[in-house]
């Protein structure tokens, strides 16, 4: 099987590759796709020697020559080297490959992951952003060309596990499991004195700076809730979230009957990448297993919606529909970017993305273009409710306090 990797350099992309090293005899590296990290991704090139290699833009793509040339690789056993969207969307949809795992973080992964389904590839999913902000286009292109999807996010990967266990009509309800992030027990007004530091701080997993924010909001999870809406054509009151520390029990499906599958697994992500890549068979994963001898606590509780105002939010814009979510995600990008620079406490997250939801009119997307319009024209009011807001003045007075 040939590869495609959107977001070769990112967490997802360097433990696909791992996967990848680990079983040579049956995958191999067509193109790696990645951002400004060129350094990574001369060291990606010089061990996979892929055919293409992309980043994000002319810049990037002169320092990637350098490191190249510096590193004693005769030119003609280079990849063609490229850069920007229409080079992404090359990568991904070139013939030669089988399957693309769609790993870059934001809506820059969105047209090349389309442009992939389009062209009936298998699309290994990490970016949350292609179906929280373009869901109804990209399954109605998944049912015309008769793609295939395997959602990698452990929760999704999880279901997506579960439901063959039976049949889609006699399921009641998914739940997906929470860690809480590092506030679950903390009091909701000593939030407005959290710190950036202490908000990246998550107990369970290693991540970007943005999605272990999400993961402190819960805001993560509402995106969630939307994925597992269109993924498995469920409505938003059939999706629940339940808060469980532990990270071991990645997703609970009901079925009619009363029985509750559940998936299990160490907290990894090279298990749901492997599954992605070898579904609907399994083979061995370079993963830890579980010991059973050894005694163990699971706990397991609702998520406070008052405290955790994003995840309701989130239920909210899925029911709204149209470009509701799309602009849910342009805003709390926003949102987390004013908090990580200091310029709005850890709660106005929540109060920026609900007044810009607020103020941007929804309607319905008809094309990737549009989305891409939408998620823009929604991150120019997310800027401007900063800018307004009382929140604005936030870090003087903070400072003065402290």
């Amino acid at each position: 099987m040939k590869l495609t990797i959107l977001g070769s350099t990112g967490s997802i992309g360097v433990s696909t590759l791992d996967v990848i090293r680990q079983n040579s005899d049956k995958f191999q590296v067509h193109g790696l796709v990645a951002g400004r990290n060129v350094e990574r991704l001369c060291s990606q090139i010089l061990e996979f020697r892929p055919p293409i290699a992309v980043v994000a833009n002319e810049a990037s793509l002169v320092a990637l020559n350098g490191h190249l040339a510096e590193s004693g690789l005769p030119r003609n056993k280079w990849p063609q080297l490229m850069s920007g969207d229409k080079a992404r969307v090359l990568a991904a949809t070139t013939p030669e490959v089988n399957f693309v795992m769609s790993a870059i973080v934001g809506v820059s992964g969105i047209e090349a992951t389309y442009a992939a389904i389009r062209a009936k590839k298998r699309i290994g999913l990490a970016n949350k952003e292609v179906l929280v902000a373009s869901g109804r286009l990209v399954m109605e292109a998944l049912r015309e060309t008769g793609a295939e999807l395997i959602p990698v996010d452990s929760e999704h990967n999880g279901a997506h596990q579960c439901f063959r266990a039976g049949s889609r009509q006699a399921v009641t309800r998914l739940l997906l499991t929470a860690s809480g992030g590092p506030f679950r027990n903390t009091p909701v007004e000593a939030l407005w004195n959290v710190t950036p530091e202490e908000a990246l701080n998550h107990p369970t997993w290693k991540m970007g700076r943005r999605i272990t924010i999400d993961s402190a909001t819960l805001m993560n999870k509402g995106f969630e809730v939307i994925e597992a809406c269109w993924l498995f054509d469920l409505a938003p009151s059939s999706v629940e979230v339940i808060v469980h520390p532990q990270s071991s029990i990645h997703a609970m499906l009901e079925y009619n009957d009363g029985s509750v599958i559940a998936q299990i697994s160490a907290t990894d992500m090279r298990m749901p990448i492997q599954y992605a890549l070898t579904y609907p068979e399994r083979h061995r994963a370079p993963v830890p297993r579980l010991d059973w001898t050894q005694p163990r606590t699971w706990n397991f509780s609702a998520p406070d919606l008052e405290k955790f105002r994003l995840l309701k939010l989130a239920y909210q814009a899925q029911e709204r529909g149209g470009s509701a979510t799309c602009t849910l995600n342009a805003a709390d990008e926003i949102a987390v970017e004013a908090f990580l620079d200091g310029r709005i406490p850890f709660p106005a997250i929540a109060l920026v993305v609900e007044e810009t939801l607020s103020r941007q009119p929804v309607r319905e997307p008809k094309t990737i273009p549009d989305v891409i319009s939408i998620d823009q024209e929604s991150r120019e009011v997310a800027r401007r409710v900063v800018a307004e807001s009382p929140w604005a003045s936030y870090q003087g007075a903070h400072a003065a306090k402290s």
